[in-house]
């Protein structure tokens, strides 16, 4: 079984969202290409669903800015603007892509007192979402990720994919996803290969 891994194509994170990243919208055609066209078993998404008074939010911490650097449950945490609030359009999927193609979404950061990068546990690791369960339903092989942002989400769910489904082959689809810096991205690519992560590119994938 293959699936594809689409992690938070969500509106707060696309140029006009509250937390956006640079041309995260020019993803969305190349997705809907390798859903349409990359012999795809099932695809699954990761959707970002954070409480209004989610604990990463500058907001409920007095005198803080967007991308200070604070704390949450006495661990250091960047505090991110207000974003993917549960229900607002900002939380959405990107109009453009193919949601009637997924099979199965799941949703993170609900917990207000732990962010969430990954799509299959919490930053703390104290609590794990469905997902790789459900992968491992599916009886899934093969597992390519891609989205937003690459050196966050993405390659957090790229690692925890590795840790708890070393029986699957994971890929991980550059041009399929964009990063917040440059640096932060080459990083999290070095970090990924390292943990037997594949770097591949869509056009390799639909050549196969």
């Amino acid at each position: 079984m293959k699936a594809l891994l689409l992690i938070d194509i969500q509106n707060g994170f696309c140029p006009g969202g509250n937390l956006p990243v640079a041309d995260g919208d020019r993803i969305v055609p190349i997705v809907n290409r390798l859903i349409e066209e990359g012999s795809y078993d099932l695809v699954a998404a990761s959707q970002d669903w954070h409480p209004d008074h989610h604990g990463s939010f500058a907001s409920q911490h007095p005198g803080a800015k967007p991308f200070d650097m604070g704390t949450l449950s006495g661990k250091p945490q960047v505090l991110w603007p207000d974003h993917c609030v549960q229900g607002t359009p900002d939380a959405e999927f990107h109009g453009d892509l193919n949601v009637d193609a997924i099979d199965y979404i799941q949703q993170k950061g609900e917990n207000p007192a732990v962010d969430s990068y990954s799509a299959f546990r919490d930053n703390d690791h104290a609590a794990i979402t469905g997902l790789a369960g459900y992968l491992r339903a599916q009886q899934v092989s093969e597992l390519d990720i891609c989205g937003l942002a690459t050196d966050y989400c993405v390659k957090f769910s790229a690692l925890d994919a590795r840790a708890m489904l070393p029986d699957v082959k994971v890929r991980f689809i550059s041009d399929a996803s964009r990063g917040i810096d440059a640096a932060g991205v080459a990083a999290a690519i070095a970090e990924m290969r390292d943990a037997g992560v594949a770097i591949v590119t869509s056009r390799e994938i639909l050549a196969d």
